[in-house]
């Protein structure tokens, strides 16, 4: 996964395809956090409550209301804090790291912060919760998060191993994003240079392989099994992309190097970040869709490598 300024909110141009299943375009906001030039915005609830953080050396998060209602959280005493998911009550998941180093994941429910660390692991992130407060992460093998990622969901402090339903040979695996079923999106590496999205429903796993891609990572689902992340194409680039009904679209906002789609909420908004220039902007893409016949016919709306070493593609 990844990672605020004046608020910049700017109605951007972006590209998506190919769209096979209908034509939605998105009207698309940048988000710089006031004084920053890195800004991640990583989840999105309902009512259009947005969770991330800002600071590529010192990462502080929050939560946003457009226009530009930020509001500081940061896991108490923390050293570092980011704010990844949030559910339709207000509730978030995320990670901290504390004053000695070691990084955790945590909860905000209903203002109680708690630590969610698989017991006995040294290394934790909660990436994903749901409107039942059930969450998902990963936790490591060692303090720098890099090798024998586990990934695992949590519900009332009982933590359940998904990497042990995935390939055996796999490196590392993260669980990234749930809904309200259960159903928890992922990915794992196969090996060192490639990366595979899953889906994990009622513990039956299926791939989530975007245009062929060998690297891609399955980041968000909502409601209604929609899904989005990124993906590498032959040339190296990264895309955002989305997954509706096994319908994948490409989609890149206007002058982005690299795109991630990270989270998406029941009404097909979609947030993420882009590198624009030197900067690492946020954006909202909200779905516009066009007057065609599919449209017409009742198809609906398209509905970390970061500081804590979140081997976002193990790279």
């Amino acid at each position: 996964m990844r990672y605020l300024f004046a608020p910049l909110l700017a109605t951007l141009a972006c590209t998506v395809f190919p769209a096979i299943a209908a034509d939605i375009t998105y009207s698309v906001q940048e988000v710089n956090f006031p004084g920053d030039n890195f800004t991640q915005l990583l989840g999105i609830n309902n009512a259009g409550t947005i969770a991330g953080f800002h600071g590529a050396a010192v990462a502080q998060g929050f939560t946003l209301t457009l226009p530009n209602n930020f509001v500081s959280q940061n896991f108490p005493g923390s050293a570092q804090s980011m704010a990844i998911a949030i559910n339709n009550a207000g509730s978030t998941a995320g990670i901290y790291m504390d004053n000695a180093g070691f990084t955790h994941g945590y909860t905000d429910i209903g203002g109680t912060f708690l630590t969610v660390d698989s017991p006995g692991t040294i290394f934790n992130q909660a990436l994903g919760i749901n409107d039942n407060n059930e969450t998902v992460g990963y936790f490591a093998a060692d303090t720098a998060g890099q090798t024998g990622q586990q990934a695992y969901s949590q519900m009332g402090g009982k933590f359940t191993n998904i990497n042990t339903l995935l390939p055996p040979t796999n490196q590392n695996s993260q669980a990234v994003g749930l809904n309200n079923a259960g159903t928890v999106v992922g990915f794992y590496l196969p090996t060192a240079a490639t990366s595979i999205g899953f889906l994990d429903k009622n513990g039956v796993i299926s791939t989530i392989d975007p245009f062929g891609s060998t690297f891609t990572q399955a980041l968000g689902i909502n409601n209604n099994g929609e899904i989005v992340g990124f993906y590498v194409d032959g040339n190296g680039v990264q895309h955002g992309y989305t997954d509706i009904n096994g319908t994948f679209a490409s989609f890149d906002p206007a002058g982005s190097a690299n795109t991630t789609i990270n989270g998406l909420n029941d009404l097909g908004q979609i947030v993420g970040f882009a590198t624009i220039g030197d900067n690492t902007v946020g954006f909202v893409g909200s779905p516009s869709p066009e007057p065609t016949p599919l449209a017409l016919a009742g198809l609906g709306l398209l509905a970390f490598a970061w500081f804590f070493r979140r081997v976002r593609a193990g790279r």
